[in-house]
């Protein structure tokens, strides 16, 4: 992305203009900046985080994230590359639920290979709309706060949500997300950013040798159309066995109707945890580079996506299309098709209570 004059700073954030949404809205590109120099670009549409600067273990930055050189591109359509996705992230079976008795139905979304379904709170969902922005000052490192306000029947929905996301990154070599969100009517919320990792450096081949481990021993087998089945089932003697290192591509392309499902791996996985706060999910690994990235996360549930069905026809940041496999996914989240699911932890909110939770990437080399 080209370089522009700042128009305001604050603590080791710096925005600019980066463009004119469809509407016409203008749109900030902020610049988080911590002190051993990682870097973070996040943009008032869509909450996308565009740019993400890495280390490797000689200490030569990389951009790790896929996403594009300009807003024109995001603005015609991706895989959701880096951006916030609500009000539910992941799969609505059908596009209905029922709540307190009354059937809702929601904006639909017909994926290729997929039975329609609601995925990521629709095709206007958050990924597409206008975010407030305003640099953090408060604590270690830097930091952007984003509010969108969600009205009544906003894809189906019922109610109005206010949203409030924090990205910061910390001295600690950290990104942390902090999502809050309130209701006036009963509704379901589940957030979560769609981040494609490539440790490696986007645009640096596909990311099937770099390693992963995932803290589950349990996840959740979906339908042909990536619906859950209701059953949690171990990962034992399955290529759903994360629970020790292993390369992503290992067994991806290996007879196991739900790899086939899938396309490899689109799965959510439960994580095993301890008790309440941040918990380990998941450890990703470039052998390469170096570059390490742990999970931790206050969510039941992360999303592994090995990135089977990218195929960009913009370019990416790197000035070719992105193509398949490419990137990967760790999304945390409550457990996909929640609202009709009640055996599934709950994401109903209610006025009066306030949806909180936080998730942490943490970088280093090895």
């Amino acid at each position: 992305m080209p370089d522009q004059p700042s128009s305001s700073r604050s603590a080791g954030v710096t925005s600019r203009l980066f463009g004119q949404d469809g509407p016409g809205r203008p749109v900030t590109l902020f610049t988080l900046v911590n002190a051993h120099g990682l870097q973070a670009e996040i943009m008032t549409y869509g909450g996308i985080l565009t740019r993400l600067l890495v280390p490797d273990r000689s200490g030569q930055p990389a951009d790790i994230v896929l996403g594009h050189p300009t807003l024109a591109d995001y603005l015609a359509g991706t895989p959701y590359f880096g951006a916030l996705i609500g009000r539910v992230g992941n799969r609505i079976a059908g596009g209905r639920f029922v709540l307190d008795g009354t059937v809702f139905r929601l904006a639909t979304n017909d994926a290729p290979g997929n039975r329609p379904c609601h995925l990521h709170g629709g095709p206007g969902g958050f990924h597409r709309v206008h975010w407030e922005g305003e640099p953090l000052d408060r604590g270690g490192g830097a930091g952007v706060r984003l509010r969108y306000r969600s009205p009544d029947g906003e894809e189906g929905y019922p109610g109005t949500l206010d949203v409030t996301v924090d990205y910061r990154l910390t001295d600690r070599d950290a990104l942390t997300l902090d999502y809050r969100a309130v209701c006036d009517r009963p509704t379901p919320v589940n957030l979560t950013q769609h981040n494609y990792y490539n440790l490696r450096g986007e645009g640096g081949g596909d990311i099937l040798d770099q390693v992963l481990t995932l803290r589950a021993g349990r996840f959740t087998p979906v339908d042909p159309g990536l619906i859950p089945t209701g059953e949690r089932a171990p990962v034992s003697g399955t290529p759903f066995d994360f629970t020790r290192p292993r390369r992503m591509g290992e067994a991806i392309d290996g007879p196991d109707p739900q790899l086939r499902h899938g396309g490899g791996y689109d799965h959510n996985w439960i994580i095993d945890r301890d008790g309440p706060g941040l918990a380990l999910a998941a450890t990703a690994w470039d052998p390469v580079s170096g570059r390490r990235m742990e999970v931790w996360t206050e969510e039941p549930g992360i999303q592994f996506y090995a990135g089977s069905s990218i195929a960009t026809t913009r370019p990416g940041k790197c000035g070719r299309p992105y193509r398949a496999r490419q990137g990967f996914c760790l999304e945390t989240q409550h457990f996909p098709d929640s609202p009709n699911r009640e055996d599934f932890p709950s994401i109903i909110l209610r006025p009066g209570q306030v949806y909180h939770t936080a998730t942490e990437y943490r970088f280093s080399v090895r």
